[in-house]
């Protein structure tokens, strides 16, 4: 008893004895509220990346240029194939020639004009997905990739 007394009545032995066994409870379990720390500053950091890459104002001709021709190809695709529509309708016979025409394309071609129409809206719907902004969702804002928080979530399942 008096060892134990002794211990525990030096304040400076049982901080450093709670020390130790948050120490050696980290090994075996992570620190929570350490790994969101981290998981905030490595966002913080991604975003001033982020950030660093819209400093510079590119407005120039050129990239207005760019922009603009890559806003064609979708309302070429959609007027193109309503045109078809149209043209078929008003000479059936000079529409059934060029579409034999289509039918001596061959097949190789083909699959290479959907590779690269697909990978076009693929990667643009990729940076469109990239660049979404969170979203009020029932009162709250959520972020599109949500995450669970494991302190509110033990917290509300009752486990600590």
């Amino acid at each position: 008893m008096g060892v134990i007394g002794r211990m525990l009545g030096n304040l400076g032995n049982v901080d450093r004895l709670s020390g130790a066994i948050s120490e050696v409870a980290e090994v075996f379990t992570p620190n929570e509220t350490r790994a969101m720390e981290l998981q905030a500053e490595l966002r913080a950091a991604a975003m001033t990346a982020l950030a660093a890459e819209f400093i510079h104002d590119r407005s120039g001709f050129f990239d207005r240029l760019v922009n603009a021709i890559n806003r064609l190809p979708r309302p070429f695709l959609a007027f193109g194939t309503l045109g078809l529509f149209i043209f078929a309708m008003i000479d059936p016979v000079g529409f059934s020639a060029r579409m034999s025409g289509l039918d001596a394309v061959p097949e190789p071609l083909w699959w290479l004009l959907g590779a690269i129409v697909s990978f076009y809206f693929g990667a643009r719907e990729l940076h469109y997905f990239r660049r979404r902004t969170p979203r009020i969702a029932r009162g709250r804002a959520a972020s599109a990739p949500a995450e669970p928080n494991a302190a509110i979530s033990a917290w509300q399942n009752g486990d600590g």
